[in-house]
């Protein structure tokens, strides 16, 4: 059976084009870095965010013991959140430097 000269003379293209070229570059690796800084960061923002909420709470409690109490803990919940949040970047960059892997961009050097 002989194919139709119409549709075995042709390429199909699927790169995208115009405002979306840049759209073509994206790798699993390259997306897989952007969501770990975006996760660093968003849970940066939202540990200093309860921070400065405790804050407001300790500041309005008004000398109430119990409200107080419910301050001091947003405060330690913020602070132990940030702990976390900036020791799991440590980590990250510890690796980074012994194993020569660059997590946050994802290249791994050749042998």
């Amino acid at each position: 059976m002989r194919i139709p000269e119409v549709f075995a003379a042709e390429e199909i293209n699927i790169r995208p084009s115009g405002q979306f070229d840049k759209l073509g570059d994206i790798t699993i690796p390259a997306l897989v870095a952007a969501i770990i800084k975006v996760a660093l960061i968003t849970a940066a923002l939202i540990a200093f965010a309860f921070l400065i909420v405790g804050g407001i709470k300790w500041i309005l409690s008004g000398g109430d013991k119990e409200a107080m109490g419910k301050a001091q803990g947003t405060i330690t919940a913020a602070l132990v959140g940030l702990i976390v949040v900036f020791a799991a970047w440590a980590i990250i960059r510890l690796i980074e430097v012994f194993f020569g892997i660059s997590i946050l961009t994802l290249t791994i050097p050749t042998i």
